[in-house]
């Protein structure tokens, strides 16, 4: 299953990004034996409208278009279901063997999420009750997806 993240905003070029794309090759080389992978990144310039609501509808829409062939939607959210990662790897499995194709995480922007993306999300997850930066939730949750991919093929990264 081919595993996409499309995010409002855009890492700088540093240490952010490097973590990132640290983990998403890792995702790669790991997720191969499982059937993830590979990681993508879709990163959507903040919009620019004056209020909160034309933002989100904005965002919502670039988001939709930058993942219109994934056929399961995650949307993260403070708000959303949190799961410990052996549960995550066992969702992504399930939905893998189920035969859905492409897996797509949403982030939003700092307005959260508009409407369509909330409506067309399958499921809500949370990477915890705190508000990450979405940089860093970005990092966190590919480091999410390779752990994943390691419970998946028994590798000893993750030890519970």
């Amino acid at each position: 299953m081919r595993l996409a993240i499309a995010a409002v905003g855009r890492l700088k070029d540093g240490p952010e990004r490097a973590l990132y794309l640290k983990y998403a090759k890792r995702v790669d080389d790991a997720g191969r034996s499982v059937a993830l992978g590979p990681l993508t990144l879709a990163e959507i310039p903040e919009a620019r409208q004056a209020g909160a609501g034309q933002r989100r509808a904005d965002e919502a829409a670039r988001l939709l278009a930058s993942t219109d062939a994934a056929d399961f939607m995650i949307l993260l959210d403070e708000g959303g279901r949190a799961l410990g990662s052996e549960a995550f790897a066992r969702l992504l499995a399930e939905h893998r063997d189920e035969g859905r194709r492409t897996a797509a995480f949403l982030i939003g922007g700092p307005d959260g999420h508009g409407e369509p993306v909330r409506a067309k999300a399958h499921l809500t997850l949370s990477l915890g009750p705190m508000t990450l930066p979405h940089g860093l939730a970005r990092i966190v949750l590919a480091e999410q997806i390779y752990r994943a991919a390691t419970i998946l093929s028994g590798h000893p990264y993750h030890r519970s």
